[in-house]
């Protein structure tokens, strides 16, 4: 069977949600944790999970992109209990056999959207309709297949390459950020 896990490409998950979800948790979508939020009633970091956020099980925090891997009956099983364990210290279901028939139905949801090839990136989307209903997309990211030397070489290419260039240091002002300040609105 197949399993969303959560994957952390570079750090930005810990910037944008409360609370990141740990790389190579089992993951659910965790929509159901704002069915009762209007968004303009969550700060920005809550709205972003809303928007594009899948539910690390042992954390309970949140990630931009999972990863379809394989998973064992042991592995699926030992998920479900956490998950199960959650609700119920966590998020406050009313009882053991409630939580378990709520985790249980959302790791098939989360298994449902694992029908494609291992390694496959799964993203989501999440939007409220007209009447209030909140509705889910999902995107799934492949690596491109290599055909030939270039195609190899972009098949292997990192989104940002650093080159040191010689004599430019002295014309280029330089640039202080502090992100913290920035993820809490302080200008400097």
């Amino acid at each position: 069977m197949k399993l969303p896990r959560t994957i952390r490409l570079d750090p930005s998950d810990t910037f944008v949600f409360e609370r990141a979800a740990e790389p190579g948790e089992w993951a659910i979508s965790g929509s159901f944790l704002f069915l009762d939020s209007p968004p303009d009633t969550l700060n920005i970091k809550q709205r972003h999970a809303l928007r594009s956020g899948f539910l690390g099980i042992t954390s309970l925090g949140f990630s931009t992109l999972a990863t379809i891997t394989e998973a064992s009956q042991s592995e699926h099983d030992a998920a479900l209990e956490a998950l199960t364990m959650s609700f119920v210290q966590k998020l406050g279901a009313p009882n053991m056999e409630t939580a378990r028939q709520s985790a249980l139905d959302e790791m098939r949801y989360a298994q449902s959207l694992c029908d494609h090839p291992a390694g496959t990136l799964i993203a989501v989307q999440r939007t409220f309709d007209e009447n209030g209903s909140l509705r889910e997309q999902f995107r799934t990211l492949r690596p491109r297949e290599a055909n030939g030397d270039q195609d190899r070489l972009h098949a292997f290419a990192r989104a940002f390459t650093f080159h040191e260039v010689e004599d430019e240091t002295e014309q280029m002002p330089e640039e202080n950020v502090d992100l913290l300040a920035l993820t809490k609105g302080v200008r400097r």
